[in-house]
């Protein structure tokens, strides 16, 4: 009788050994991410339909819960919440990925790049760089996005760089040295939340500001600002980004599918703002917005101003050796694109 209670008590052991030795089932990986884009937008249903399909390749492994419309702050705001891990991925602008490296700005010089086809052979090259800083501090990038061409919008026409300088520009709060640029060079900026611009532009605060006009019309902003000066400031570029231990906690033979469904949501995103300036300005001018035409000599007058902004530009707004890479794959381009004509 003794020696079965000493077989089976070993038995038992053993199965709970066996037990103990297997790997635990895995948990499933919620990721909580922001994103100015609101919802019901036509931006805002392709990050819906990309989170659903995140959930369906995963087999439910990875879940998504999207947080649009700026409801968990702009972007510095956002950041902040990553670095605090209260939030776990956010789709940002250039602004929220220049609180984490400032390299991005690279390719959002004012008035250095003609079209996207130059910003995005130069994001190509620089892509390794760029994602490899911010892999450093802590971030993945799941793809990279942009928003358009932003345009100035103001309570009153503005052709010249005098006529903005009368107007408080709405500045991105936090970011010290963009700010001393425009004050350097003579304008008013004044700054803040993006979520408060639209209260800062009825009651007087602001009177002009920087968006495209898919984000003006996305967000109504224009209603209080119809003038649009008519030139390409510079692009608003983007990226979706994910905390590095959030990504390392989601199961490798699936990390490939997921980051499929961003590529393609970042095609239909771009293919989408590039469509839509044109039908977007349109509808705005039906609504009441007046654009104002930049001519020859006005143009000059802007370039003047960057030009004379250079020497803070390039190392102050962005580090002095991205800046340098990317004016020399941009000339690059301009070069195999002008030998092939």
């Amino acid at each position: 009788m003794d020696g079965c209670i000493r077989v089976l008590a070993i038995a038992l052991v053993a199965v709970f050994a066996a037990w103990l030795a297997q790997p635990p089932a895995l948990a499933q990986v919620t990721v909580k991410m922001a994103t100015l884009v609101p919802k019901g937008s036509d931006w805002g249903l392709v990050l819906q339909e990309c989170a659903a399909k995140w959930n369906k390749l995963s087999g439910g492994k990875v879940r998504v819960i999207l947080y649009p419309g700026g409801t968990q702050g702009d972007d510095p705001d956002v950041v902040r919440k990553m670095n605090l891990r209260i939030l776990d991925a956010a789709v940002l602008t250039s602004v929220g990925v220049a609180e984490i490296d400032r390299s991005v700005y690279a390719l959002s010089v004012p008035l250095m790049y003609d079209n996207y086809d130059e910003v995005y052979a130069v994001l190509e090259k620089m892509r390794p760089r760029l994602e490899s800083n911010l892999e450093s501090k802590g971030f993945v990038v799941l793809n990279w996005v942009d928003g358009g061409w932003m345009h100035f919008f103001a309570k009153k026409p503005v052709a010249t760089p005098d006529d903005l300088k009368k107007l408080a520009l709405f500045q991105w709060a936090g970011d010290p040295q963009t700010l001393e640029i425009w004050i350097t060079a003579g304008f008013n900026p004044r700054p803040g939340a993006s979520t408060e611009l639209a209260t800062g532009l009825q009651t007087g605060l602001y009177e002009a500001f920087t968006a495209s006009p898919q984000i003006a019309v996305v967000t109504g902003y224009y209603e209080h600002a119809k003038n649009m000066t008519d030139l390409n400031w510079a692009l608003i570029l983007g990226a979706t980004v994910m905390r590095k231990e959030v990504w390392d906690r989601i199961p490798a033979d699936i990390k490939p599918a997921l980051l499929q469904a961003q590529a393609e949501a970042a095609q239909k995103l771009q293919t989408e703002i590039r469509q839509s300036a044109v039908r977007d300005v349109q509808s705005m001018k039906e609504r009441g917005l007046n654009v104002v035409p930049v001519d020859a000599k006005a143009l000059e007058q802007w370039r003047a101003i960057v030009d004379t902004a250079k020497a803070k530009i390039r190392g102050g707004f962005v580090p002095a050796d991205a800046y340098d890479e990317a004016l020399k794959y941009r000339d690059e381009y301009r070069k195999e694109k002008a030998a092939k004509k």
